[in-house]
């Protein structure tokens, strides 16, 4: 090629980036996460600092809720309120930030957080695909927009355990809600919200486990056909302006005509600012925020498992009471033990185990009339004999018990004991693996 062909196509090439790279200057920026923090209560006991990006009742801010450790977050909640403001967006979650990190988004397109030392930490991957502006909707979506106010880039596309009003969760792809890990941890907890065939589903990871653990799976979608593809979560009057208002889902199924709606509760108000939530606790939450009120602003309008309901108590979820401990109507009410059942306290825990030998140092112990708190969408192998059930418990170096159904002879092998649900069938027995 000679040097006057490859001078068209150098200069061809610059005039193709620059025609992508149009932001105006006036709509570029630079935040530094320093100075002073601000005033009022906000979830998670963090400091913050807020940003200059803001459409009520949300805001862009740095936060950390243990010393120099920054998330680049949405806030849902005003000042005027004395009430708390929750976070329901997190950009770097698992990647924090330091002091003096830096909040840019340039010419090119690209939103960029990086850490004090230069590190990348976080950035949308918009650089030169047509974005002209950010804006941050009265929805709570933080949008990359083209020439055409098309999205190039949506936080509504990258959920962390929240779902806002107007949100959606597709099947697809690396879609679910995760749980934060506790208030002073910002990385990925156990506990997830996902679509799966023609369900939705809760899941617990455990550390002992390959796959995680189903606590909590919904009926099926659909006429049988076809499989979930995405959730819309949203929120509108029954019947009219006066009457309660709707949260729920509208469904989409692939390769079928099945579509609708999933109504999870009907406040007697308008309920458009409306958070749906995988807590830390494992629970499903709905969180509706009242902009009007100085006190008292946010309202628990739904819950997944709630301590009021039979079918679905607090017990069912994995961790209700600590890492082993009995739970009948919500309450943890034992603590198993080889000389039987005791007051339950939080030091309540699994025995320490031995050196895995295939069986030939442990034994187990016997607690009558509990289930496991995956035993309702998993029902273990069988029929087998009890012996067998030991044996595969036995041979199984993270098994740390296991569950056996007396009629049905079925054998559940647990890598994690977590809550045992009280029932009343005295058949159902749990064996707990301690040292021999």
């Amino acid at each position: 090629m000679s040097s006057y062909s490859s001078l068209l196509v150098i200069t061809f090439c610059s005039l193709f980036i620059v025609t992508l790279a149009n932001v105006p200057p006036s709509k570029t920026f630079k935040y530094t996460n320093e100075g002073s923090f601000g005033e009022y209560s906000v979830e998670y006991f963090a400091d913050y600092r807020v940003l200059d990006i803001v459409n009520f009742p949300f805001t862009l801010c740095f936060f950390n809720s243990t010393p120099n450790t920054f998330i680049l977050g949405l806030r849902m909640g005003h000042r005027r309120s004395e009430s708390i403001m929750r976070w329901v967006w997190e950009a770097n979650r698992g990647n924090p930030v330091r002091e003096n990190a830096t909040l840019t988004f340039g010419i090119d397109g690209n939103l960029v957080l990086t850490d004090v030392d230069g590190t990348v930490a976080w950035h949308t991957n918009t650089a030169n695909k047509g974005v002209t502006g950010l804006k941050l909707l009265p929805n709570g979506n933080l949008v990359l927009h083209d020439k055409n106010d098309l999205f190039v880039w949506q936080s509504f596309d990258h959920p962390t355990d929240t779902l806002l009003v107007g949100q959606s969760l597709r099947a697809t792809g690396p879609y679910k809600l995760v749980s934060r890990m506790s208030s002073k941890e910002p990385v990925d907890g156990p506990y997830s919200f996902v679509l799966e065939g023609r369900h939705w589903a809760m899941y617990y990871t455990s550390v002992n486990s390959q796959k995680p653990l189903p606590y909590f799976k919904s009926d099926d979608f659909g006429n049988g056909k076809g499989s979930l593809a995405n959730f819309d979560f949203y929120c509108e009057p029954e019947y009219g302006e006066n009457y309660a208002f709707e949260l729920g889902f509208r469904i989409n199924m692939t390769n079928s005509s099945s579509s609708g709606t999933s109504i999870f509760t009907r406040p007697k108000y308008n309920s458009t600012y409306t958070m749906f939530r995988v807590d830390m606790d494992g629970n499903l939450r709905m969180y509706t925020y009242e902009p009007n009120v100085d006190w008292g602003a946010w309202e628990v309008t739904y819950r997944l498992l709630d301590r009021d309901n039979d079918g679905n108590s607090e017990c069912k979820l994995p961790m209700r009471c600590g890492s082993l401990g009995v739970c009948e109507d919500s309450q943890c009410v034992a603590c198993p033990s080889p000389r039987g059942l005791i007051g339950w306290s939080k030091g309540c825990a699994p025995p320490k185990l031995p050196v895995c030998k295939g069986g030939s140092n442990v034994d187990y112990y016997k607690v009558e009339g509990v289930e496991h708190f995956t035993s309702d969408y998993n029902e273990g192998v069988g029929p087998i004999k009890i012996s067998e059930c030991k044996n595969r418990c036995n041979k199984d170096c993270k098994c740390v018990g296991f569950f056996y159904k007396q009629e049905s002879s079925k054998c559940l092998v647990v890598p994690e004991l977590g809550a045992l649900v009280k029932v009343n069938n005295s058949s159902h027995v749990g064996y707990i693996k301690i040292s021999k």
